[in-house]
């Protein structure tokens, strides 16, 4: 079930991010508002899920938890850049 999750999250971030918002108090205990959620859903969903996972799991921003942080930022700038990049090929 985990491995599915996972899966879930990777393929569709902002559908996630979305239901943890309307279902959950996940996003208000790692973010304190709204601001910074809602640009996370346009820029780095990933990176916000991750990032609000970790805080609420009181896991300290040090070691292998900055390693996650970091492969999530570079899944996000990935798939923006993929794009980027397709889009100049035509």
């Amino acid at each position: 079930m985990p491995c599915i999750l996972l899966l879930l999250a990777l393929a569709f971030p902002r559908v996630i991010l979305a239901a943890m918002f309307f279902l959950s108090n996940y996003l208000e205990k790692a973010y304190h508002g709204i601001l910074i959620p809602l640009l996370g859903f346009f820029f780095l969903p990933i990176t916000t899920i991750v990032y609000a996972w970790l805080v609420n799991n009181g896991y300290a921003m040090n070691g292998l938890n900055l390693i996650w942080i970091l492969i999530a930022v570079m899944i996000d700038l990935g798939s923006l850049g993929g794009g980027g990049y397709s889009r100049r090929r035509r």
